[in-house]
């Protein structure tokens, strides 16, 4: 069966996304609880580097999504194949709805879990937010990642930085998500699924967008083959 024709990369999908989320909403969490120890920036600092540690990890194996948006991307660029994307997004879930559960057995219902929600209902302002975000975020993971002309080896360090910074500077209006099943997790274990929609909309949106920048800076990606899958 299809879902079950890469279920190594399917794990490694699932244990990274858990990883992915255990930290960084984790760190959310923890930061509530010690009454702000970790701090704003610390919280960033943990979601970028995770996200870079687990690219060096797991990305020679599954290619290092963790998010479907990007998934998604890879697959509309014709560098990811079509019957790889469920399985993909089904282990990604998994592993983001584990995390939280297992975050809320350990720290109890702190923090709303981490769930991402627009800053004073303002959905709209987030969703224009929030698909930018996801833009750079993937125009930075093609650039860097997917580019044979890009200088090898510092894919994590560049995405994971932009994840970073992107967090830094933007979460405290939008949760900084970029990834539908880091909000995902949060949102069904928590039960706080306000404005829930636009965290799959907008990523998807955005991710989507640099695909269509980067394939006319790329020769309609004639000039970067390189293999992540």
């Amino acid at each position: 069966m299809t879902l079950f024709a890469c279920r190594r990369e399917a794990i490694a999908e699932a244990v990274g996304t858990f990883i992915l989320v255990f930290a960084g909403t984790g760190a959310v969490m923890v930061n509530q609880i010690s009454d702000g120890a970790v701090t704003h920036l610390g919280v960033s600092f943990v979601f970028g580097a995770v996200v870079a540690a687990l690219i060096y990890t797991l990305g020679h194996i599954s290619g290092a999504h963790f998010n479907p948006a990007v998934t998604l991307a890879f697959w509309a660029s014709g560098f990811f194949p079509r019957k790889h994307v469920i399985a993909y997004i089904l282990a990604q879930s998994f592993g983001a709805v584990v995390a939280s559960v297992a975050l809320l057995a350990s720290l109890g219902p702190v923090a709303n879990l981490g769930a991402t929600l627009p800053l004073n209902d303002n959905w709209l302002q987030s969703l224009v937010l929030e698909t930018i975000l996801t833009f750079i975020l993937m125009f930075v993971i093609l650039g860097s990642g997917l580019d044979r002309r890009a200088p090898i080896g510092f894919a994590g360090v560049a995405i994971g930085l932009t994840v970073g910074l992107e967090a830094a500077f933007m979460g405290p209006i939008t949760g900084a998500s970029m990834n539908p099943v880091r909000s995902l997790g949060p949102a069904l274990v928590s039960g706080l699924w306000q404005h829930h929609w636009l965290y799959w909309v907008a990523p998807i949106l955005g991710a989507q967008l640099a695909v269509l920048i980067y394939r006319q800076l790329s020769n309609n990606f004639q000039d970067i083959i390189r293999d992540i899958t």
